[in-house]
């Protein structure tokens, strides 16, 4: 079962969220635990559905097509800042009937995570950051980004060229990575002169721009919940950053995923489940 929950967020902006399996049958849905998955810059939440069908097996998950992504709304003038990504997070959350929930957030979804729970502590009793740096990666990262979506050769004729441009040619593939090509095949959409993003470029580097130049260690230190900072070995967030975000953390605890890049949750989705799994526990269950 795939299941399209409408929830408004800030600003009116209409976003889609999805259950990928049923809530557990032992319990009530509002009595589940509840977890909220977001996915990173140019995701989607079927980026999800392994997680979520997973968790499932025990606890209400739910994943959200953030704003610009997916099938969620996608407003020509914005705004794309922190505030309305976390007003999403928040609204989504009280709609589902989901809080005091466990927030899994990737890359941006792990900032927009972590900056909800700093805000509102009474919706959040958990909090997984899967490689996402806290430090402020600045203007020369941005200019990378800009010139990397000019690099692309859209439109793609096919999917299969999709999954062959990212999980291979992309100059950004240091070795062939077909979990990457996926990943990007999973955002394309079909157009009249072939496959093109669901999302909008401009858009995702107006996103960016919101956090790339500023760091976010304050906002960090500030969650009270248990966290759990996840990075893929080969990953962007390095040890002895992560290290160090558990350090500010109050209550945080490290994992790591070998053999895992970026993605992590997409490149190694067992070890993924096996390195979150006791964490939760500790929090859903314990």
């Amino acid at each position: 079962m795939v299941r399209r929950i409408d929830v408004t967020g800030a600003g009116g902006a209409r976003l889609a969220a999805w259950e990928f399996a049923d809530p557990p049958k032992t319990k009530e849905v509002d009595g589940a635990p509840g977890v909220l998955l977001l996915h990173g810059l140019m995701g989607r939440a079927s980026h999800w559905a392994g997680t979520a069908r997973w968790l499932a097996e025990r606890h209400r998950a739910v994943a959200l097509d953030q704003r610009g992504h997916g099938q969620s709304e996608k407003p020509a003038e914005g705004p794309y800042t922190r505030e309305a990504y976390v007003d999403d997070a928040e609204a989504a959350l009280v709609q589902l009937g989901l809080a005091p929930a466990v927030l899994i957030g990737h890359s941006m979804g792990a900032l927009t995570a972590w900056q909800l729970a700093a805000r509102r502590p009474d919706l959040v009793r958990g909090l997984v950051i899967c490689d996402m740096r806290a430090s402020a990666l600045g203007a020369a990262s941005q200019r990378e980004w800009a010139d990397w979506f000019k690099a692309w050769p859209v439109p793609f004729a096919t999917l299969a060229d999709v999954r062959k441009w990212f999980g291979e040619d992309d100059p950004w593939v240091e070795r062939p990575n077909p979990a990457r090509g996926e990943f990007y095949a999973e955002v394309m959409t079909e157009s009249e002169d072939g496959w093109r993003p669901v999302f909008d470029r401009d858009q995702m580097l107006t996103s960016r721009a919101t956090w790339v130049y500023d760091a976010h260690w304050e906002e960090l230190a500030q969650v009270q919940c248990p966290a759990l900072v996840v990075r893929g070995l080969d990953g962007e967030l390095g040890r002895a950053e992560a290290q160090e975000m558990v350090r500010v953390l109050p209550r945080g605890a490290y994992a790591e995923v070998p053999d895992a890049g970026h993605l992590v949750h997409y490149d190694q989705p067992e070890a993924w489940r096996e390195a979150i799994e006791p964490f939760l526990d500790g929090v859903l269950i314990g």
